[in-house]
């Protein structure tokens, strides 16, 4: 079918919906829902058999709705209405949730039911379970959705009882420090991690407060701070004390969006000892192996072992890694490695694997250019250290979904290991950037120079189960987000433990040494490194206003066009991008194609 996916912005959850509908044989193209557009005219222009919105902030125009099917993707069980829904399920720690498909009327989330799909809701952030649980339940009812459309025959039902709630504004989202314990504390900081913050008030001026986390032993008068760990700040509550990760400051009348920066970085001198009633102190992150369970406290980086397997997990809000933290994780990454273990997991968290160089900090540094190029330097070290480990095996386990730089650190691992909702993003031309990591060296190596090429070029996102049939994932992992963990662990100590993992070894170092023979790692970087300087410090360069309208969330002035052509994928044409290999999660082979982007012909689009 021809589908048109209309949204407020090509988010995670769009994106994918995009790729697994093109995964099963659609025609996906993408309409962004902008401020003064005709989405009318653009429905029209498309003629699509059918109109999904995986994430709408406004309503769909009747002269759309009534004369095509419109199906609207609603983060809340039947019933359940209003802009707010998972920020509420969050904030009042409900444990089971649901997504439901409706058809759009004219009274918002009360149309039609074409699907509804459970899912639990474990305590983690709200955009954490919205691109993990939240996401995996909207793909089932959305497939679910779109297969009962195809047949022509289904009834969409009727909603029975709805109640609308308002949006959950500032006031609703209040922390009173003085009274509130640390579990609420959590549960509100943790409704509004990435948008829109708590508002409140910290050393005399306002900022929303982004994310949280507990810390078991820091205590200290509710409200004040205590210490600072890895760009974080803890703050006490009435029985405990939280870790809050990111700030962003008030927006004041006429000036852009201020920038949701590590807190430390945000507050500046206000941390200095001249401004507080005693110095802050750092307080380092839990001993690398150290302890066990939750209780060894909040860390964005940690180590353990198990068997002959060592896992190095780390989680960035974003997944944006500053300097500091590519710095930080490559030191882990360099203790891990003198530990006597065959295989070295790196991620393996629930969400974001990794999005690659952090443009927030870069934007907001005195010098962009100078924080860009020691930012891509500080992550080039670390995807160098993982290409030339030779020792033992290195397995990236994505989780959660990677991009730009990030998605060529995990190609960097010998074995890439995907859950099944996990969506990829390996290219960087849409932030004006040639791009570095060493992907020059390593997607090719997957996936060969013209599919590598293709990957670049059209800028798409590509689930799981594409990324296995071109090469670059090796496995995905069927099960749910807070299962993750468990299941890459035994398949690593499994390969740990496998008679064959010593050659492997062995094969990898040879291989690694006949690579360097033909051309030096060291001339990917130089030469990729050149055009990244030239980027960086052009002060005309597209990359500058690109970043600085990505980190302000700026609304673009129409949609990019390479998501307004229609994209699918087409039996018979896998000579385009070449066969990729990998197993799924039982083990078995798995192979097949993925095409590319399709020019727009003059009257319908059509794949």
């Amino acid at each position: 079918m021809q589908v048109l996916l209309v949204s407020s912005a090509f988010n995670s959850l769009t994106q994918r919906v995009h790729a697994e509908l093109r995964e099963r044989g659609h025609c996906v193209a993408v309409e962004l829902a902008l401020p003064g557009a005709d989405l009318a005219d653009a429905v029209d222009r498309h003629e699509p058999d059918l109109v999904i919105a995986p994430m709408l902030r406004t309503a769909i125009p009747r002269e759309v709705w009534s004369t095509r099917t419109c199906l609207i993707v609603h983060p809340g069980p039947v019933g359940d209405r209003g802009p707010s829904s998972l920020d509420r399920a969050v904030q009042e720690g409900r444990t089971r949730w649901a997504v439901t498909v409706l058809q759009a009327v004219e009274e918002m989330d009360a149309g039609d039911v074409w699907a509804t799909v459970e899912c639990d809701l474990p305590p983690a952030s709200k955009s954490d379970l919205y691109r993990g649980e939240i996401a995996d339940a909207a793909l089932e009812a959305v497939l679910l959705a779109v297969d009962r459309f195809a047949t022509g025959a289904y009834r969409a039902q009727p909603q029975v009882t709805g109640h609308a709630l308002p949006y959950l504004r500032q006031e609703d989202r209040r922390i009173d420090w003085r009274t509130d314990p640390t579990e609420r504390v959590l549960r509100v900081l943790r409704a509004a991690d990435s948008q829109p913050g708590v508002l409140d008030e910290l050393l005399d001026t306002e900022w929303y407060l982004h994310g949280g986390h507990r810390e078991f032993l820091l205590r200290g008068r509710p409200g004040e701070l205590l210490a600072t760990r890895a760009g974080a700040v803890c703050r006490a509550t009435t029985d405990g004390a939280v870790w809050i990760p990111e700030l962003r400051a008030r927006r004041a009348p006429g000036e852009p969006l201020p920038l949701k920066l590590p807190a430390t970085v945000a507050l500046g001198n206000r941390l200095h000892p001249t401004h507080l009633p005693r110095p802050l102190p750092e307080y380092p992150a839990p001993v690398l192996g150290a302890g066990s369970g939750n209780r060894r406290g909040w860390s964005e980086i940690r180590y353990r072992e198990d068997g002959g397997a060592g896992f190095l997990s780390f989680s960035f809000p974003g997944g944006a890694m500053d300097t500091g933290r590519c710095r930080r994780l490559l030191d882990a990454y360099r203790t891990a490695c003198s530990r006597p273990t065959s295989v070295l997991v790196l991620g393996g968290g629930r969400d974001f694997f990794s999005n690659g160089i952090h443009l927030g900090v870069i934007e907001d540094a005195a010098d962009p250019a100078e924080e860009s190029w020691a930012n891509i330097n500080a992550i080039d070290d670390l995807v160098e250290a993982v290409l030339t480990t030779t020792d033992r095996l290195v397995v990236a386990a994505l989780g959660g979904n990677a991009a730009a730089g990030g998605a060529v650190l995990a190609l960097a691992a010998d074995e890439v290991w995907c859950r099944s909702g996990v969506v990829l993003n390996p290219h960087y031309r849409l932030m004006g950037l040639y791009g570095s990591e060493y992907w020059t060296y390593s997607l090719p190596r997957r996936v060969g120079e013209r599919a590598a090429e293709r990957l670049a070029s059209d800028a798409l996102p590509v689930g799981a189960a594409t990324a296995v049939r071109l090469g670059l994932a090796d496995r995905t992992v069927s099960c749910a987000p807070e299962a993750f963990a468990d299941v890459t662990a035994r398949l690593a100590v499994r390969l740990a433990g496998s008679p064959a993992v010593q050659a492997r070894i062995a094969g990898k170092k040879a291989r690694r040494e006949l690579d360097e023979s033909v051309r030096p790692l060291a001339s990917y970087r130089e030469e990729e490194l050149a055009r990244m300087r030239d980027i960086f410090f052009d002060p005309e360069a597209p990359y500058h206003a690109l970043r600085r309208a990505f980190v302000r969330k700026e609304t673009p002035a129409a949609t990019p066009a390479h998501l307004g052509r229609a994209h699918g994928v087409t039996p018979g044409e896998e000579h385009r991008y070449g066969h990729g290999h990998g197993h799924t999660d039982s083990g078995g082979p798995a192979h097949g194609h993925w095409t590319g982007a399709h020019e727009r012909a003059s009257g319908p689009v059509t794949c």
